[in-house]
């Protein structure tokens, strides 16, 4: 089934709706019912959104219908960075962005951004369900904003309009759409190309008029969003694993009482295990999808793109803070198919085959 493009809501049609949501807010409260609003960027039949009317609903029954979450898909409210400033304010209770996006406010963010940090699947979630994922879940709260859990956003790789990227030196003189990532940026510079970023919303235009050459994005993004309709090669070179984060506003979260905080984060933690499940069938269906519609699907020997990137990694952990947090990955275990981890599994590897932002 077609899927069109994610449009850009015009700031007085976003100011409209966040104006009823106030009313929204104000009707929940008279009927003794906290009502949440959650914003995202993505079409409702992203494993994202799917995931997260898991939450509303888990959140529902958990509190026997004294809470409710509101979703608004889409870019209805803004981009993700605009929703972001809406958090901080507490006009919006919710959100889902990108961790690059993060890197922002927090720094350490970066890591999670480093092509190639992750073994594997496996060893990616081991990271990122345990205690560095804990402390990165919390690292913006500062800015008023606090994780609550990771989604699962597979392993981003390059597609392009012209013609296929086999190796970084294909990357030459290719104008290669990133997100507002400053890590993002130089990785693909790192590969020969010129990083340029522009909103996702905008990307599929971009696309059909040569603004830029290509992106890289996980396989359900690049299906959802219709970007085979203009970029006919996609190479599974699967160079970083960025996942997504599940945000709440801490001016929405501290009016919460204790009970409400464990239903909401208990739900919010459910629906991450559901999305992973999403997410794993999306990317199945996206690319057979893809393939259908003549998407040249091409395989990649991983090898060069990783050497052409150790340089990078080496200069971001020259910083302490992001050398602790690289150490720390390095060093989590990747658990076997039977939940322990073998003896070796903190040597470093390459990151095996996967899975894929806005």
């Amino acid at each position: 089934m077609p899927h069109a493009p994610v449009p850009h809501v015009p700031f007085w049609k976003r100011f409209a709706v966040l104006t009823a949501l106030l009313a929204v807010s104000a009707c929940g409260a008279e009927q003794d019912v906290t009502v949440i609003k959650l914003g995202h960027a993505l079409a409702t039949d992203h494993p994202v959104h799917r995931a997260m009317e898991f939450m509303a609903e888990r959140l529902a029954e958990e509190s026997g219908g004294t809470m409710r979450i509101d979703i608004y898909p889409s870019q209805q409210l803004g981009s993700e960075r605009e929703m972001l400033e809406l958090l901080q304010i507490g006009s919006l209770g919710m959100t889902k962005v990108s961790s690059s996006v993060l890197e922002n406010f927090s720094p350490e963010y970066q890591v999670l951004s480093l092509p190639f940090v992750f073994r594997e699947d496996a060893h990616r979630f081991a990271v990122l369900e345990g205690p560095i994922g804990e402390e990165l879940l919390a690292a913006p709260e500062p800015y008023r904003l606090r994780g609550l859990a990771f989604y699962d956003a597979g392993s981003r790789s390059f597609y392009t309009v012209d013609r296929p990227v086999r190796t970084p030196g294909d990357l030459a003189g290719m104008k290669i759409r990133v997100q507002e990532s400053q890590t993002a940026m130089d990785m693909v510079r790192a590969l020969g190309g010129s990083p340029t970023p522009i909103s996702f919303g905008e990307l599929y235009t971009a696309l059909q008029q040569g603004v830029v050459d290509g992106a890289e994005n996980n396989p359900p993004s690049f299906y959802t969003s219709r970007h085979y309709e203009v970029a006919k090669y996609y190479v599974l070179d699967e160079h970083t694993a960025v996942p997504d984060v599940l945000i709440v506003s801490t001016t929405i979260w501290d009016r919460l009482t204790p009970q409400q905080r464990e239903w909401l984060q208990a739900a919010a933690a459910a629906s991450a295990v559901v999305q992973k499940e999403y997410w794993r069938e999306s990317t199945e269906e996206a690319l057979a999808a893809i393939r259908a519609a003549g998407v040249e699907v091409l395989s990649a020997d991983k090898t060069p793109f990783e050497a052409d990137v150790r340089e990078m990694t080496a200069a971001y952990a020259a910083d302490p803070e992001l050398a602790r947090v690289l150490d720390a990955i390095r060093a989590t275990p990747t658990p076997s198919a039977s939940g322990t981890a073998p003896a070796d599994s903190t040597e470093e590897a390459s990151p095996a085959t996967p899975d894929a932002d806005a």
